[in-house]
């Protein structure tokens, strides 16, 4: 039975993933590394010292692992402190309603930085939703690994077991099931559709996912 709803962020609650994706391309360039889209697309999911190390291990980096982290997490705040509107994904506020209407407890589980997730959830209007909150950071370990996810069963008091995860990346599929959580897939524009197979089921809509629960 679900108890509690569980929400990754970037390309679920909100539509962010291509602003991540500028903030790194451009954090490439002022490295002067040359990363492939395709390379690029594996680290979708993982939070940003995970990609760093990854890369690291890959290309010759003249700055630290830390260092890079660091610069990417002061990029990100300016972006997302400038940017004029960051859109919350489609049918995403009546949903949020409906769960909130119906008593679901619900969490945020995210690999963004902590400061990022706050921002980016009190600019949307949307923290108000969530009793909790959560970063990869904060629990120690990046998805695939099921530590985030975990970590926001304990804080909302809930069974594993118990927990809906809705999630995007391949990653985070990997980490809800790997926490015993069932996980559905929302499938947003321009998402591959063989990323999502490993989920239990798959929307590609808010009203659709609402007359599950």
């Amino acid at each position: 039975m679900i108890k509690a709803i569980i929400f990754d962020m970037d390309g679920v609650l909100v539509d962010s993933e291509p602003f991540h994706i500028e903030i790194e391309k451009q954090q490439f360039l002022m490295n002067q590394l040359s990363i492939t889209n395709e390379e690029h697309h594996r680290y979708m999911g993982v939070a940003t010292k995970v990609m760093w190390e990854q890369i690291a291990e890959r290309h010759s980096l003249n700055a630290s692992v830390e260092e890079l982290t660091e610069q990417n997490r002061i990029e990100s705040i300016r972006f997302f402190t400038e940017v004029k509107e960051i859109p919350v994904m489609p049918g995403l506020i009546d949903l949020l309603e409906k769960l909130q209407q119906k008593k679901y407890p619900m969490a945020v589980a995210s690999s963004s930085f902590p400061e990022i997730i706050e921002l980016i959830l009190e600019r949307t209007g949307i923290r108000k939703y969530f009793h909790v909150v959560v970063s990869s950071q904060e629990a120690g370990k990046s998805k695939p690994e099921p530590d985030v996810f975990l970590l926001a069963a304990r804080k909302l008091k809930v069974m594993p077991n118990d927990c809906m995860v809705v999630e995007d990346s391949k990653n985070g599929i990997k980490a809800a099931q790997a926490a015993g959580m069932s996980c559905v897939a929302y499938q947003s524009h321009g998402v591959d559709p063989q990323s999502q197979k490993e989920a239990d089921a798959v929307v590609k809509s808010y009203a659709q996912l609402g007359m599950m629960l």
